[in-house]
């Protein structure tokens, strides 16, 4: 087995025209070689907890985390859901969360988010955050009557699931 047919060949695209090389056995095939960064792209982190990692040089004063969490919309102005919906955030940050949704929110209203932090088999160690916010920007979505939506955190609370051992729960 030789490891000449290992890699595709694959022409990287060009400009200008080339002249046409006639193939020899001596040069190995051209690989495409693609960067990791693209500086048309906003620099974030992804899948990575932003408590791990440096801040990289954006003007947001908290740092954001590109992570899909599923998220459930419970109340709108006071009025809750019949049916709540989970969704999925795209980015969250210390103070706020920007996620897609369905229907069209007013701007400044108050919602109340469900955001499942930590998802564990069989519902043990699960940690979910509660947290009143506040509609602060809204964007048509790509996907026709879906907008994108930005909302501050005012209140949050965590809570788990997972049964605390009776050793630590006092005498």
């Amino acid at each position: 087995m030789s490891a000449t047919n290992l890699a595709l060949a694959v022409k990287a695209p060009s400009k200008q025209p080339h002249p046409v090389e006639p193939a020899s056995a001596s040069t190995g095939p051209a690989l495409c070689c693609k960067p990791l960064l693209r500086p048309e792209l906003p620099r974030r982190f992804i899948r990575v907890p932003t408590h791990a990692v440096g801040v990289h040089p954006e003007h947001r004063e908290y740092p954001r985390a590109s992570l899909q969490l599923p998220l459930k919309l419970q109340s709108t102005n006071g009025i809750v859901e019949d049916f709540p919906v989970t969704l999925v955030t795209r980015d969250i940050s210390s103070t706020g969360v920007y996620f897609l949704c369905p229907k069209r929110l007013p701007m400044n209203a108050a919602i109340e988010l469900q955001i499942v932090l930590v998802s564990r088999p069989l519902g043990r160690g699960n940690v979910v955050m509660t947290s009143n916010a506040y509609v602060r920007r809204i964007h048509p979505a790509a996907m026709p009557g879906w907008f994108g939506i930005a909302a501050n955190f005012d209140e949050v609370s965590f809570d788990r699931d997972d049964l605390i051992p009776s050793r630590f729960l006092g005498a």
